[in-house]
């Protein structure tokens, strides 16, 4: 069990850094960490993350969706939530909304990898794209939970993506790696076309 204070540091942290490394913008976004078996501290929703304190991150549980406190947490804590309760070994999840991503998803298919160190990364040769779905509802949430199965990101149709990990500091790798790899993906198309 991770200790509670910390946690709500490191997301604190986190939500800052996603910011200052442009993985996302105003209060788009969440991050989230494992604390137990049934408990994870998670980005309150609607909050400017230049704004944040440690006291904002909100302790959700996992398994019934109830949070502790009236900050109300991220509104994509049920994407996290299923993500948790299906992989064990994940510690940590982060939501982006990062450029080259966010081109991909918007093209509403699956990315092929084309770099093996992207893939080795990313665990997959391809990143699976959700079908497009309003944002919070049980369709987004079940598409992106079944799109990541088997690698550790999946893009989001129209609505960036997700990207998990042992720790917050893995999925920071996969949140870049996964830019890098759509990078590179949109740059082959330019190339053909020259």
């Amino acid at each position: 069990m991770m200790d509670i204070q910390e946690a709500r540091e490191m997301v604190c942290r986190s939500g800052k850094r996603l910011l200052q490394e442009g993985l996302v913008a105003r209060t788009w976004g969440n991050v989230s960490v494992r604390i137990s078996n049934d408990e994870m501290v998670i980005t309150p929703s609607g909050r400017r993350y230049d704004e944040l304190t440690p006291a904002d991150m909100v302790i959700v549980n996992f398994r019934t969706l109830v949070h502790q406190g009236h900050i109300k947490p991220s509104s994509e804590l049920k994407l996290h939530a299923e993500i948790y309760k299906s992989r064990p070994h994940i510690g940590a999840v982060i939501h982006t909304h990062q450029m080259y991503v966010s081109i991909v998803a918007s093209a509403q298919k699956d990315l092929q990898v084309l770099d093996p160190a992207h893939q080795a990364i990313l665990g997959a040769s391809v990143i699976k794209a959700a079908p497009y779905a309003l944002p919070n509802s049980k369709k987004i949430t079940f598409d992106t939970e079944k799109a990541i199965e088997g690698s550790n990101a999946a893009l989001m149709s129209n609505h960036g993506c997700v990207c998990i990990g042992r720790n917050l500091e893995d999925v920071f790798t996969v949140c870049k790696t996964l830019e890098d790899a759509c990078a590179l993906y949109i740059s082959s198309f330019k190339n053909k076309a020259a």
